[in-house]
């Protein structure tokens, strides 16, 4: 058994079990914001009941974000010791100030959200709610700018002794803070929150209404939810054209990985379907549009696009999962649209409360924003291979070189079993308090 491979597989799968949760809290407390607004301005009940009824369900993933995002800090220390002995100073920083600033921040309020409804006035609740969407958002933007320092690396020195690379030092908090990937990164994991927790809210309106059940308050939910989630998906395109610009920019192995590009190419086709084969360096039925990568990355259908074969073959990302998760997220995306444009026409048809095809087609929808996350997540990690730093640090050369094996695959085990555990309760209550419905909350005006 390899010790860097089974590091590798347990970090992956707890921080992909993680990333289920922290997109839901962006979502959900966007709409609990908006429904204390509606709240605050309008002095109605209805507002009161959809948000007391979403805090639930927010409060219940974030303590679920929480339980699993401990183990990956542990991590570093125990499977990837190399890797913190090398950076901490540098990577240390912003998840010193996830905790501090965000962390504390998001969970102090969540309280108020959750305890507080009848203890403070209606101005102080909707500032909780606030405080609860900027901190989720904090939150995420440290962990993004640490791991978008990991892809495209700034604001460091270089320590040698020997000859060898021992340590990176910060020179520039700020350069490191906004490398050139982090602003790109923050906004398209943003608009993806979004998206995965107004669909969600949206499915468990759909369900009400096709059971017929909390008519009133799943109506409202379904429009801004549903709302929100047209104007992000639309967005988000745009979000993601930009990303990958500066992916191309910044890191070109990785762009020609996710279009299975062997060959620089002056009108490069872009790859919409394949099955990349790296140990021949050919794409079998593959289905491409000549000049459009070109064009998407330089705006210049006749550009150069750099191919694998510019880079040495040990430099190479595992092309077929890269190829493959990102264009199964780029698929999703484009699912995405779809349900919104239909959402569109059945909101000026009047027909989006009573089409019970489309109800149940958001019931099934509801979970795919947080399957593209998770695509999207393998594209980019897996496409950095085999580099934990960008061209500074290899993936083999980060793990701890002490911890053996078997020690490893017991952990993963006993990870797989726990998490199991706590997704079962989980599913348990959200099911719980999605068959309560909605309390009646007394007015607090």
């Amino acid at each position: 058994m390899d010790p860097v491979l089974l590091s590798r597989i347990q970090f992956a799968f707890t921080a992909g079990f993680h990333f289920l949760f922290p997109p839901l809290t962006f979502g959900l407390g966007l709409l609990i914001l908006i429904f204390e607004t509606l709240s605050l301005l309008k002095k109605e009940n209805l507002y009161q009941r959809i948000s007391a009824f979403l805090v639930k369900i927010m409060a219940l993933v974030f303590v679920m974000g929480v339980a699993t995002g401990i183990t990956l800090e542990f991590s570093f220390g125990t499977n990837w010791s190399n890797y913190s002995r090398l950076v901490g100073d540098i990577f240390g920083a912003p998840l010193a100030a996830e905790a501090v600033i965000a962390f504390f921040l998001e969970s102090v309020f969540i309280g108020i959200l959750f305890f507080g409804r009848d203890r403070v006035s209606p101005k102080v609740y909707w500032l909780s709610a606030l405080l609860v969407f900027l901190g989720s958002h904090l939150s995420g933007f440290w962990i993004i700018v640490a791991n978008s320092w990991m892809h495209t690396p700034a604001g460091f020195e270089k320590v040698m002794t020997d000859g060898k690379l021992t340590r990176l030092v910060l020179t520039d908090f700020s350069a490191a803070v906004f490398n050139p990937s982090t602003m790109y990164r923050f906004v398209h994991v943003v608009i993806a929150g979004w998206m995965s927790g107004t669909l969600f809210a949206a499915g468990i309106a759909a369900w009400y209404l096709l059971k017929q059940k909390h008519m009133e308050e799943s109506k409202k939910i379904l429009q801004i939810s549903l709302g929100v989630f047209i104007a992000c998906a639309f967005l988000q395109f745009a979000s993601g054209h930009a990303h990958a610009v500066q992916v191309a920019r910044t890191n070109p192995e990785r762009m020609a990985a996710f279009e299975a590009l062997w060959e620089t190419k002056e009108r490069a086709p872009m790859s919409l379907a394949g099955i990349p084969v790296q140990s021949e360096r050919k794409t079998y039925a593959e289905i491409a549009v000549p000049g459009l990568l070109s064009f998407l990355i330089h705006f210049d259908a006749s550009a150069k696009v750099p191919g694998l074969s510019e880079f040495p073959e040990n430099e190479w990302p595992p092309v077929l999962l890269t190829y493959a998760s990102y264009h199964v997220m780029i698929a999703l995306g484009s699912l995405f649209a779809a349900i919104s444009g239909i959402g569109i026409l059945l909101f000026i048809t009047g027909k989006l409360y009573s089409a019970r095809w489309y109800l149940r087609g958001l019931i099934f929808a509801a979970p795919l924003p947080l399957l593209a996350n998770e695509f999207g997540w393998i594209a980019a990690e897996v496409g950095r291979q085999p580099w934990a730093i960008y061209r500074i640090l290899r993936t083999a050369d980060a793990a701890s070189v002490v911890v053996p094996a078997w020690q490893i695959l017991a952990s993963l085990i006993a990870f797989a079993i726990v998490y199991a555990l706590l997704f079962a309760i989980f599913t348990y209550l959200l099911f719980s308090f999605i068959k309560k419905g909605f309390a009646e909350q007394k007015s607090a005006y």
